[in-house]
């Protein structure tokens, strides 16, 4: 009988550290999605998935020869993922070690203060192109801009015309570089920014707009940006620069980028699962 009393007692203990096992491990990993929410690590991690998932499939259905391929895929990824991952890794290390574990990120933008957000960001542009005012504005979107945020000078303060217009006065402090919108705050200012090395980009476009490019091609944002010689108005997107806007046209094709898409795909469903 004592005998078991004792095993159950242990059976009980181990139990309960199990359940607290698994709530930690849970916790964890859930902490560090959010911490990784605002990288490029989180499409890494989608292009991953696809990849379990096709190398499943293929196993299931007999595909011996694609089943093969991804195999090998997977095996050079394990040597690869820290080199792909450094920069997300080092992030997250680094708000292990600050102590930001446990600190909820940023949450998503209202679409009353969306709408508000490019109304202040055209009435900008309308000062800028009008004084040729060069700028160079980025608004993220679902790919963070973290990596960047800290190359600039931390701000934190709501979009406005009159904020982005005083950014923007040359030789002032923080005129040179680029501003960063998450949500409907400007984050940073001054930001570096990685050029495009597009060989078919038009040379006459300079360092101002190659970086607007530049940084829509590894992630999703949208970059404005209007010239310090001509006071032209372009809109860069998924590495593609449309050139010589209106106001009116800006305005528009901000609208309908920014526009929260829920369609039935596999990308609208982790979309909404990041919201």
């Amino acid at each position: 009988m004592l005998e078991q009393l004792k095993a159950l007692n242990l059976d009980s203990i181990l139990n309960i550290t199990s359940i607290i096992d698994i709530l930690l491990v849970t916790f964890v990993f859930y902490r560090f999605m959010r911490i990784i929410q605002g990288t490029r690590a989180v499409q890494l991690i989608k292009g991953l998935v696809v990849l379990l998932l096709a190398n499943t499939v293929s196993s299931w259905l007999h595909l011996y020869t694609i089943n093969w391929l991804l195999q090998q895929v997977m095996t050079a990824l394990v040597v690869a993922l820290p080199i792909v991952f450094q920069p997300e890794l080092r992030r997250a290390l680094e708000t292990l070690g600050r102590g930001k574990f446990f600190i909820k990120s940023v949450s998503t933008i209202k679409e009353a203060d969306r709408s508000r957000m490019i109304n202040e960001l055209v009435r900008a542009v309308q000062v800028l192109t009008k004084n040729k005012m060069g700028a160079l504005i980025i608004i993220e979107r679902v790919t963070g801009l973290e990596e960047y945020i800290d190359t600039g000078v931390k701000i934190d303060g709501i979009v406005s015309a009159e904020f982005l217009v005083n950014i923007f006065i040359p030789n002032t402090p923080l005129h040179d570089g680029a501003v960063i919108i998450r949500g409907d705050r400007v984050t940073a200012a001054a930001c570096f920014l990685p050029l495009s090395e597009n060989p078919y980009i038009s040379k006459e476009l300079g360092t101002r707009h190659r970086a607007g490019i530049g940084v829509t091609e590894v992630s999703d944002a949208l970059a404005i940006i209007v010239s310090e010689e001509t006071g032209a108005i372009s809109l860069a997107a998924d590495g593609v620069l449309d050139r010589m806007l209106d106001e009116s046209t800006l305005k528009q094709k901000l609208i309908d980028a920014m526009e929260p898409k829920t369609h039935n795909t596999l990308s609208g469903i982790f979309r909404r699962s990041e919201s």
